[in-house]
């Protein structure tokens, strides 16, 4: 008897501790999504799996310092090292891996900017819009948004264009809080952010998963539309998942990445660790992590070979660099090179912000094939379809100020 009372309270207290560590990590917003996740998705195709993987970047070279030469060291570091990184690796269709870096708009310097441009041009990567801001207007994030993608296009020849040959971007919302999703509305202020992020013509947000954090959404592991409500915040939190045949509608397409527990990393031996794709010196890219994200089967609905990948890193913090221009990164490369590129079952395909988007896009069209043809379906690259004396429409509004 005193053995089952034992075993008894045992149990009991290893509920408790479950439902402890669950309010704390925050983990009850998400975790019946997950579990919904894994119970419905379908994964089913003949034929092999396409691996699309997509590596994106809250790139701030003035992350916790005011010293120009902290962030010149920062930026240089990637210049001079990421192709020595990349020009080892190659996918199926022979590409490089490919580096989206979101840039802030608060932290331009057209110095740092020159220089990302020359590993945009060499092909290992592209531009996009990270944005932190506090207690904001709708009126200042559309002009500091416009201001932006005008000056990235102008002074760079960097982002995109869409069918119409108008500026559009990829965004990633500084603080994790997408349309002001901070229970305390923290680093926001606009309950509308959706509904001017599709007026400033954005084409995809790829903030989330935000996990541990509370901005994190019930929604996880999709691809899907969100679409704003004026009076309230966090209208992403779920949406209308992307799928083939059905035209995507709403203010803003939300690409997630994975989101999922580590079993195999557990704390203290007992509890599973969360994966949240995020890659850094402390959370190396390991191969159990890697095969974590391809299990999570991130996917349009009904095209299931097109499996889509996307981790996040924070690219400019010194205690991470090596990580990400060293050997672990080289080995996380190597091993998708080696597991997931045999040609048979998997066909590997390093992509970026935008080409990850187009294939999307390809996807809910009814494409089908090889995913390789879809990089450059409606979005193209800024650089390839206009000159420097002949600027596609991108509007009137003045030139970001150039801080030195």
């Amino acid at each position: 008897m005193l053995f089952l009372q034992l075993i008894g309270i045992g149990l009991i207290l290893t509920i408790v501790a479950g439902y402890i560590v669950i309010k704390k990590k925050n983990m009850d917003i998400w975790l019946w999504g997950y579990i919904k996740h894994h119970a419905t998705k379908n994964t089913q195709h003949e034929g092999p799996t396409h691996v699309l993987f997509c590596f994106v970047d809250h790139y701030e070279p003035q992350w916790k310092t005011d010293d120009i030469d902290v962030e010149r060291s920062r930026v240089d570091r990637w210049l001079n090292e990421y192709p020595k990184m990349a020009e080892g690796h190659q996918d199926a269709d022979g590409v490089a891996p490919q580096h989206t870096f979101f840039y802030p708009e608060e932290e331009y310097r057209q110095e740092h900017l020159d220089k990302l441009q020359i590993l945009c041009e060499a092909g290992f990567g592209e531009m996009d819009i990270h944005l932190h801001h506090e207690d904001d207007t709708e009126d200042n994030f559309v002009t500091t948004i416009n201001r932006f993608k005008k000056t990235l296009a102008e002074n760079h020849k960097l982002l995109t264009v869409d069918e119409s040959g108008e500026l559009t971007y990829g965004f990633i919302h500084g603080n994790w809080t997408l349309d002001n999703s901070h229970p305390d509305g923290l680093h926001c202020g606009i309950n509308n952010e959706l509904a001017l992020l599709n007026q400033t013509n954005c084409y995809v947000d790829m903030t989330l998963p935000s996990a541990p954090n509370r901005t994190q959404t019930s929604t996880v592991n999709k691809i899907y539309m969100a679409t704003g409500n004026p009076t309230e915040p966090k209208s992403h939190d779920t949406g209308v998942e992307a799928e083939v045949g059905k035209p995507l509608e709403g203010d803003l397409l939300v690409v997630q990445g994975p989101l999922a527990l580590n079993w195999k990393r557990r704390k203290a031996g007992v509890l599973p660790r969360i994966e949240n794709g995020d890659i850094r010196t402390s959370n190396p890219p390991t191969t159990d992590r890697v095969d974590l994200w391809v299990n999570q089967h991130i996917h349009v609905k009904g095209r299931p070979e097109w499996l889509m990948i996307k981790v996040h890193t924070h690219g400019t913090q010194e205690e991470d660099m090596d990580c990400l221009l060293g050997k672990p990164i080289e080995d996380m490369y190597s091993y998708f090179e080696s597991r997931y590129n045999d040609g048979e079952k998997y066909v590997l395909h390093y992509v970026n912000a935008r080409e990850m988007t187009n294939v999307i896009y390809a996807a809910v069209d009814g494409h089908t094939g090889n995913p390789n043809d879809y990089r450059d379906y409606r979005l193209k690259k800024y650089a390839d379809t206009v000159s420097a004396n002949n600027a596609a429409n991108i509007g009137d509004a003045p030139l970001a100020n150039q801080s030195s």
